[in-house]
């Protein structure tokens, strides 16, 4: 029997019944859903169990502080505090990289800028040479391997989706401009910290027990996703050259696709790949940024400004981005919010953030069932539909 924990006003039970169908008709085992309005919090909903293998959980009741991996779902993370550090005038975005790093400037990265990797046209989608497993783990030893590392085609010229060498990138520059000893330093301090918002890159030891572990989704939905073309798209590009881009981009090194539950995964920094966060910590985060807060006015359009579209050479699917945030499509499977401003970032398997500035609200939806659906899944597509559905004065 499925019981939902949690807090929400009484208009938004539709909201709270289509979370439970989740569980009941699709294959949920544990997650849960935050929405913040105006930088309040409006509802916190969780249920279903968890499993931590490394802990020696094999089945404990999910709660509101569970965190789970939220995969890609972190790369608007990445992406506000570089846009922090725009607002304060310690980065451009047009500026090359190599300003803020100089031993970037090499094989062929002299002039790669900000801009062009937040909206992943830099070229620098994976790593061309083969890495070892545990290179993942070892910041010094990844940012010797980006710098004397090159861009797949000419930058600026296609939008090629950059699974993990975006946030190596960006957090090192993060690194050294705010003076901070790592990325997640940076961000605990200016982002999450301020909020009291549960979201780390490279998990403490006093909470790896409160971490859930993640396994494949098991139910007919799986079945139908996975014959969806999005995924069928990027499983041919990945068959049809192993030693190409989107094959190097997640399996160089296999660490990548193997190692998420891991007690090294989770404490290593990963930006664009291991940010652990629950539900509440999440929505905390994206409904700040539609409150207007977080980021200085004159920089919030960067947010939702288009700076790249098209058919992207990684992921064989169109996609919109504006610095760092993917951004709404006239289809099902990519539509943040309802407001024309809309902006946010799936994770790999089903976790989810957005801002709606329009409407003031923040979203978190995290789970531990992966799915296979490129882009939002249909479990939190289904969240977003009940809550735009309730009249927008209950908003």
């Amino acid at each position: 029997m499925i019981e939902v924990q949690g807090y929400w006003p009484p208009e938004f039970a539709p909201v709270v019944a289509r979370f439970k169908e989740n569980f009941i008709d699709h294959g949920e085992q544990g997650a849960a859903l935050a929405v913040f309005h105006r930088g309040q919090p409006l509802l916190s909903i969780w249920a279903g169990t968890r499993v931590n293998k490394n802990a020696g959980i094999s089945a404990a009741h999910w709660q509101e502080d569970t965190a789970v991996n939220i995969f890609s779902a972190g790369k608007g993370l990445v992406a506000l505090c570089v846009l922090q550090l725009v607002a304060s005038g310690k980065l451009e975005l047009d500026a090359p990289i190599a300003r803020y790093w100089s031993e970037f400037s090499q094989q062929g990265k002299e002039q790669i800028t900000l801009r062009q990797v937040l909206c992943h046209r830099a070229g620098l989608s994976a790593f061309h040479q083969r890495r070892q497993d545990n290179d993942i783990y070892d910041w010094s030893t990844i940012m010797n391997a980006i710098v004397v590392d090159g861009p797949w085609w000419e930058p600026g010229s296609e939008q090629g989706y950059s699974p993990f060498l975006f946030g190596w990138i960006l957090g090192e520059v993060i690194r050294r401009v705010s003076g901070c000893t790592s990325f997640n330093d940076y961000f605990q301090t200016a982002i999450a910290g301020p909020l009291g918002a549960q979201c780390v890159f490279g998990v403490a030891d006093d909470q790896l027990p409160v971490v859930a572990d993640t396994g494949p989704l098991k139910s007919s939905l799986a079945v139908l996703a996975a014959t969806d073309a999005d995924s069928a798209s990027l499983g041919k590009l990945m068959k049809a050259d192993p030693r190409g881009v989107t094959n190097r981009a997640f399996a160089n090194p296999m660490t990548l696709m193997t190692s998420v539950n891991s007690t090294a995964w989770r404490q290593a920094q990963i930006p664009a790949a291991n940010g652990h966060a629950s539900a509440r910590g999440l929505a905390a985060i994206y409904g700040a940024l539609a409150a207007e807060q977080l980021l200085a006015e004159p920089c919030r359009p960067l947010c939702w400004t288009e700076q790249s579209a098209g058919l992207d050479r990684t992921l064989g699917v169109p996609l919109r981005f504006s610095h760092g945030f993917m951004l709404s499509q006239d289809r099902e499977d990519c539509r943040f919010g309802r407001g024309a401003r809309a902006f946010g970032h799936p994770g790999a398997g089903g976790s989810l953030g957005f801002a709606d500035p329009d409407y003031q609200l923040g979203f978190g939806y995290v789970t531990n069932r992966l799915g296979p659906s490129l882009l939002i899944d249909p479990r939190p597509r289904r969240l977003i539909d009940s809550l735009y559905a309730i009249p927008e004065l209950a908003l």
